[in-house]
């Protein structure tokens, strides 16, 4: 099963890089490594820190945007958990990126989230409140997930799971147009251990701009790393990303 696992994975990615090519000129490519520190009843303070670059083609070539970030969170039930986040991102000119970024963006934001569990199916409701500060002018801005994760092999995620991942995600701000952004992502993924998950998948990103719109697909890998409780009882960690 793991190396099966490991195959549909390989397959998954390269059918995608193949596919978006043939279809779209300049497809992107999203990385993304998290540490988690999951919180639950038994250990209701946790956290997380994540590295995601971004590249303007396929197979991470023409680097223009990394973003470093993480969060303290507080889990008032196995199910329901806020987060205080903070972040920094930066935004280079892909054709230049030696002139340096175009935009540098500080960000703090505050999180809810509950999950709800339906059989297999398991879903994240995320809220967040985010304030922006962008080549030092201030935002704010307001975004929901819907996450829904389906374990293929096992009724939960375990050790030896294959799950599918698919979530939309919305973003509005406070001055017009309020409807800022779209978020829809499909990933399949392979829970090695309790503590490394995989995932590998297609996310498309559009934009609404007061004069115009844009919108681009992106090739996207998943790296989470759960830190593991050494007293307690263990929980199901969904391995949810935390962009």
């Amino acid at each position: 099963m793991f190396f099966r696992s490991i195959a549909l994975i390989i397959v998954l990615f390269i059918s995608a890089d193949k596919c978006l090519a043939q279809s779209f000129d300049k497809t992107g490519s999203w990385g993304l490594v998290t540490v988690v520190l999951p919180g639950s009843v038994d250990h209701r303070w946790g956290g997380y820190t994540e590295l995601q670059t971004r590249t303007n083609d396929l197979l991470y070539k023409n680097f223009y945007y990394y973003e470093v970030k993480g969060g303290v969170s507080y889990n008032f039930t196995n199910n329901f958990a806020a987060l205080l986040g903070t972040g920094h991102y930066t935004t280079y000119n892909y054709r230049d990126v030696d002139t340096g970024p175009t935009v540098k963006e500080n960000r703090l934001w505050e999180q809810f989230t509950l999950l709800e569990y339906f059989d297999r199916i398991k879903i994240e409701n995320r809220v967040r409140i985010e304030q922006r500060w962008l080549n030092g002018d201030y935002r704010n801005r307001f975004r929901y997930r819907l996450n829904f994760i389906v374990p293929f092999n096992h009724p939960k995620i375990q050790q030896g799971t294959v799950f599918a991942s698919v979530f939309d995600e919305m973003f509005f701000n406070n001055k017009a147009p309020n409807f800022e952004r779209n978020r829809v992502a499909a990933t399949l993924g392979y829970q090695f251990t309790k503590a490394i998950s995989l995932q590998a998948g297609w996310i498309n990103q559009y934009n609404k701009l007061p004069a115009s719109t844009n919108e681009k697909d992106n090739m996207m890998m998943v790296f989470i790393y759960n830190i593991q409780r050494k007293k307690g009882p263990q929980h199901e960690q969904l391995p949810t990303t935390k962009d």
